[in-house]
């Protein structure tokens, strides 16, 4: 089972605005490629900035709320997030 969007940024589904974004920059922070030379850690952000742009939009928010995964045409959410770049 993939995760969802939530559990990439690490929070609950019913986080507030403020909640996602200060839990995408704690993460992005970690796992920036400047900063972490991991090779892991360049996909991780990848996945981190497409989770944060779907939750911080309001309207991309509600869609995913209401269709999950689907809304990326059938593709889980980390197919689509390693497309990206």
């Amino acid at each position: 089972m993939s995760k969802s969007l939530y559990e990439t940024l690490g929070v609950s589904e019913n986080a507030s605005a403020d909640e996602i974004k200060k839990s995408y920059r704690k993460l992005a922070r970690k796992y920036h490629p400047d900063i972490n030379k991991e090779e892991s850690a360049v996909e991780k952000f990848k996945e981190i900035n497409a989770a944060y742009e779907v939750l911080s939009d309001p309207e991309k928010k509600a869609q995913y709320d209401q269709y999950g995964d689907q809304m990326f045409g059938g593709q889980n959410f980390h197919d689509f997030a390693q497309g990206q770049g």
